[in-house]
């Protein structure tokens, strides 16, 4: 399908708080305009407003989540250790969403996240982020430096002119720093470690299902990011779909076809369309059920490693071990 490339700042909502019809369409950089998310009475509990990070590394998984969905706050703080399957997670779910602040729009202040167990600081400064995080058994301090020309891929997915999302994924970006578990450090090097963000505003449908996988890593002598997402975009006119190559995004318009064993998440996935052929082998499913109240997330994160090609601009690019996940979450919310 052919979608529209927004070249020029836009606001998201309009003065009544619904979509506006100009914002509809995708980006290389951030242009969209979101603090009318959340303003007002329009269509209140289904505005959401989130900041999350993941964070690879050769030994290890880190994640952050700051999250506010009108009613509560939903926080986490993740680490996963390769070499020896060990977890924390640190959880919290704050009623009315006290203690969460996050920017009006992508880039224009600092996010919180205060709850009695954690505490997510995220701040921005001209050429990096910075993610500090504490909880008990893990202290996390890392910097994700800005690549300069590097695009990102944003969208906006509108369900109605009263539901719509905005969504940005920011990939492949180097992450440097530290991060305390227990009595050990873990020291992050720029050069073998990324990050990558998903940076969402919108306001949701109560009950939706999506998929989304992200890699970043090296073809030959290309760097490559891979940006896939299914199921929550159908017939909505608009794809999370995206290839990074070099730093140059190559927009996908269309809808591709997922395939996994939902009776195994950790059996091989494929994912693949007229441009593309991407087989995912996992090493580790991340599974999230919840039930409380009005938030029920049932979800498989799967992390591991995706091989294949991908075609751009007429030539293709093969690629084998690019490391990142691929998830199947069903949200009602």
């Amino acid at each position: 399908m052919t979608e529209r490339e927004i070249t020029a700042p836009v606001a998201l909502c309009g003065p009544d708080g619904r979509l506006n019809p100009d914002a509809v369409g995708w980006s290389r950089t951030p242009m969209h305009d979101t603090a009318g998310i959340g303003r007002g009475r329009v269509a209140w509990g289904r505005n959401k407003r989130w900041e999350y990070w993941a964070i690879m590394t050769p030994t290890h998984v880190f994640a952050l989540t700051v999250s506010s969905l009108d009613y509560a706050a939903v926080h986490a703080i993740l680490a996963y250790d390769r070499r020896t399957g060990t977890i924390v997670n640190r959880e919290a779910t704050v009623p009315l969403a006290r203690g969460a602040s996050l920017p009006a729009s992508l880039g224009e202040g600092s996010t919180r996240a205060r709850a009695r167990n954690l505490s997510i600081d995220i701040d921005e400064t001209p050429d990096a982020t910075r993610l500090r995080a504490t909880s008990d058994g893990v202290d996390l301090d890392i910097t994700v430096d800005r690549v300069e020309g590097h695009e990102s891929l944003s969208v906006v997915v509108p369900w109605s002119n009263s539901l719509f999302q905005y969504t940005v994924k920011d990939l492949g970006r180097p992450a440097h720093g530290r991060v305390r578990l227990g009595d050990e450090v873990v020291e992050l090097r720029a050069d073998a470690a990324w990050a990558a963000l998903d940076h969402g505003r919108g306001r949701w449908p109560y009950s939706l299902t999506w998929n989304w996988a992200a890699a970043s890593g090296r073809a030959g002598e290309h760097s490559v990011q891979l940006q896939f997402g299914g199921r929550w975009t159908v017939g909505t006119g608009s794809t999370e779909n995206g290839v990074i190559v070099d730093g140059r995004l190559h927009k996908l318009g269309e809808e591709l076809a997922w395939d996994y064993d939902t009776s195994d998440f950790m059996r091989p996935w494929r994912i693949h369309g007229s441009s593309l052929d991407v087989a995912f082998e996992p090493f580790w499913d991340r599974v999230n059920d919840t039930e409380l109240l009005l938030i029920s997330t049932h979800g498989h994160q799967c992390f591991g490693r995706f091989s294949g090609w991908v075609e751009v601009d007429g030539r293709r690019i093969a690629f084998d071990g690019l490391e990142g996940w691929a998830e199947e979450v069903r949200n009602r919310w």
